[in-house]
Order: C-alpha cells, then structure tokens, then sequence
C-alpha cells in the first residue's frame, strides 16, 4: 500500500478546472517529484492534498485512510506538512519562535527537543540565528527556516513547493542536498519543482504535468532520457 495515493482527483477553483483526473502514488521512503510549467497545477495538487482545497471528484489517501473528511489541521496530525512556496515564515517571531510554532500540535516534550537539535544539525546557520527575527534572514536562511519548520511536526509525508525559487544557484545546491538528507533520514517527500534538472537528480520517480493532467510518468533516471521532458523542461534540444 502507498503511503500516498491521489487518485482521479478533480480540484477546482470556482468553475476553473485546475485538476482533470490526477491520480499519483507516492512510496514510503521515496522523493517523488512533479515537474510542469507555470499554470500546470503543481501547487494546486499539494493544495489538495493538505486540505487547502477540497476535490469535488477522486479521493486522496494516506496508507489507506481517506483524507478528505479531515480538517487542515487534522491532516498535518496524521503526518503531513507542508513547505509553502515563497517561504510563509512569521516574519515578527524568531527563528526559534518560527520552529517552535512548527510543533504547536505536538505534546512529546523529549521528542520536540531531538527534533530541535535535528534541525540545528541539518541547519547550523538557524542555529546560529535562533534569537534573530526571522525577517530579517535572507531567501536561502528564510526557505531552510519554512523547511525546518515543517519537519518540526515531525512529518512522515513532506510536500516541497518550489524550495529554489528565488535562491542563488549555489543555495540551490545547498537545499537540494539537505532535501536528500531529510529523506535519507526516514522522511517521505512529494516535491514540486520548476528546477527540472536538480528535481530529477535528487528524486526517485517523477510525474509531468500540464494543464491538470498527468502526461507521463517514470522514474527519475527514464524522465532525464526522455525526449520531450529534455526538450520542454531540461533545455536540451
């Protein structure tokens, strides 16, 4: 069984048809990217995945149990947190009060801490910073603070939504690295990416998609071959 399953999902924005039948399957323990052009309704899955949007057709489970009946809040209970794209950080608080407000459902007192002293670990520079107001960071420190967060609720699925947009080229090296160490470390991840390039290096099954739709799947390695994936999205003619 999947951790994940989406499946024939139809999600709307009042009568704009943004999903039209996706159905994508994520494995515990993989990083599965899905690549697509602006517009092609990338955010609006992990959208509905984590409640934000509820699909008028299709379902979406986590290891079998349908989401759908559940409030966002509830659904980040069951083990699913996501990474907004363009950061969303609480840009008055600190960098601890930030990743503190990332575990506000949790009651584990000892487990919080070790999931503290992961984060530092995984992201020494937010350790450094901890007492700093988080606005005052800079894109790359603000996305590994919306990343740290996220895995502060101790996720067991993390959705990604655009981690390198904005960032310098060699930030973007940075977080694509710490991306495969938080999976290396036990976390599922479902990530969205224009970057098609570093989403295929780092992921191990990807989907295309445009306009709503899914047009072509398989893995990583197969998608990097693929004629029009190389064409449309890698800038090799």
């Amino acid at each position: 069984m999947a951790l994940l399953e989406v499946r024939d999902v139809h999600s709307y924005y009042g009568n704009i048809h943004a999903l039209k039948g996706l159905s994508i399957t994520v494995e515990e323990g993989e990083i599965v990217t899905l690549i697509g052009a602006n517009g092609a309704g990338k955010t609006t899955t992990l959208r509905t995945i984590c409640g934000v949007i509820k699909p008028r057709q299709g379902s979406v489970s986590l290891e079998g149990e349908n989401l759908e009946p559940f409030k966002i809040h509830e659904i980040v209970y069951k083990g699913v947190a996501l990474v907004p794209e363009g950061r969303r950080i609480f840009s008055r608080l600190t960098v601890y009060e930030n990743l503190d407000m990332g575990a506000y459902h949790r009651i584990d007192n000892d487990g919080i801490a070790e999931d503290f002293d992961r984060v530092f670990v995984l992201f020494p520079r937010l350790k450094e910073r901890r007492n700093q107001v988080a606005g005052t960071l800079s894109g790359g420190e603000q996305q590994m603070l919306a990343t740290a967060r996220a895995l502060m609720a101790h996720p067991r699925l993390m959705l990604l939504d655009e981690p390198s947009m904005g960032l310098a080229p060699v930030l973007v090296e940075s977080i694509f690295e710490t991306i495969q160490e938080i999976n290396r470390e036990g976390t599922t991840i479902l990530l969205v990416e224009q970057n098609a390039h570093m989403a295929l290096q780092v992921a191990h099954r990807g989907y295309v998609l445009q306009t709503g739709e899914i047009v072509l799947d398989g893995t990583a390695e197969a998608l990097r071959n693929n004629p029009m994936v190389q064409k449309s999205y890698l800038g090799i003619e």
